[in-house]
C-alpha cells in the first residue's frame, strides 16, 4: 500500500508540480489551503507526510501547524514546509513545532524535496523492535 502525502498550497501550479512529482510512488492528495486540508483530515483521512505552504488564504500554514500540534490524532504527522519568504520566525519553525521536519525555500529543488520526503517516510516505516 502506497504512503499518502497531503500537499497544501494555494498555488495551483505548485500543487500540480508536487502531485506530478510524487504520484508515481505515493498516494497524493492536495488542498488549496489549510481550511480544505483540515476538512479533509476531519473526514477520517490520514496522511503519512504533509507538505505545506505558509502563506495561504483562509487558514494559513501557521494556523494549520497550530491545529496539527493541538490534535492528538495529527500531531505526529511529519510536515515539510515550503515557504516563499524566510525570516527569523520561519527559520525557527522546527523549534516551534516538533512535527516540522524540513523547511525549504521556494523556489525549491524538486530532487532535494523528493529525497527529504523519502527520508521521512523511510524512517516511519522502520519497524519498532520489542
Amino acid at each position: 500500500m502506497k504512503q499518502r502525502i497531503l500537499i497544501i498550497d494555494d498555488s495551483m501550479p505548485i500543487r500540480y508540480l508536487l502531485e506530478a512529482m510524487f504520484r508515481k510512488e505515493y498516494n497524493v492528495v492536495s488542498a488549496q489551503d489549510g481550511l480544505a486540508a483540515m476538512a479533509w483530515l476531519s473526514k477520517g483521512n490520514m496522511a503519512d507526510v504533509i507538505i505545506t505552504d505558509l502563506a495561504m488564504p483562509n487558514v494559513n500554514g501557521w494556523e494549520l501547524l497550530d491545529y496539527l500540534a493541538d490534535s492528538h490524532l495529527y500531531k505526529d504527522i511529519p510536515v515539510v514546509v515550503l515557504s516563499g519568504s524566510m525570516n527569523d520566525r520561519t527559520e525557527s519553525i522546527t523549534e516551534l513545532y516538533s512535527n516540522v521536519h524540513e523547511v525549504m525555500r521556494k523556489p525549491f529543488d524538486p530532487v532535494e524535496l523528493m529525497e527529504k520526503v523519502e527520508g521521512i517516510i523511510s524512517k516511519r516505516l522502520v519497524p519498532v523492535m520489542p
